[in-house]
């Protein structure tokens, strides 16, 4: 079942269950969904957003989600913050497994391979190729530096 499906079953589920912030979680889910959905109908694909992309905007709402949270601790509005965080629990039951230190060096390694990169210039290359193999399970923003610094260094074997 597809990422789209499991989040259809999962809001049919909180609407029987009663589950209030569960079900308004999953709407959102659902309406950043179909706001994707619109805007690539919008520039000619039919199809909508496929489980990559699906994946992609879940790691944003997440990405949202942990900014707010750090926002609302250090105004010392503790309940948002827990309100915030039950909202990131929710939305990470549709994401892959994050992949720990060692599976993330290799999947560095094996991109940066895969690519042929041997500069900084391919750094672009061996990101597409990562985003392509692990969206969802990969913190980008936690790889650039790792990714940059086998560039930089030569420990990239392209």
């Amino acid at each position: 079942m597809n990422v789209r499906n499991r989040v259809s079953e999962a809001l049919k589920q909180a609407m029987k269950d009663k589950a209030e912030l569960r079900l308004s979680t999953l709407r959102l889910v659902n309406a950043a969904i179909k706001d994707r959905d619109i805007a690539l109908r919008g520039s000619g694909e039919e199809d909508g957003c496929d489980d990559r992309e699906v994946l992609g905007i879940l790691g944003r709402m997440v990405k949202q989600r942990q900014e707010s949270m750090r926002t609302y601790e250090e105004g010392g509005r503790l309940d948002l913050a827990e309100r915030e965080a039950q909202e990131i629990e929710v939305i990470e039951e549709f994401l892959p497994r994050k992949l720990d230190d060692d599976e993330t060096e290799k999947a560095v390694q094996a991109a940066i391979s895969d690519a042929g990169a041997c500069s900084i210039r391919d750094m672009g290359k061996v990101m597409a190729k990562l985003k392509s193999r692990h969206m969802g399970q990969i913190d980008f923003a936690r790889v650039g530096p790792i990714v940059k610094d086998h560039l930089c260094t030569g420990t990239a074997k392209g």
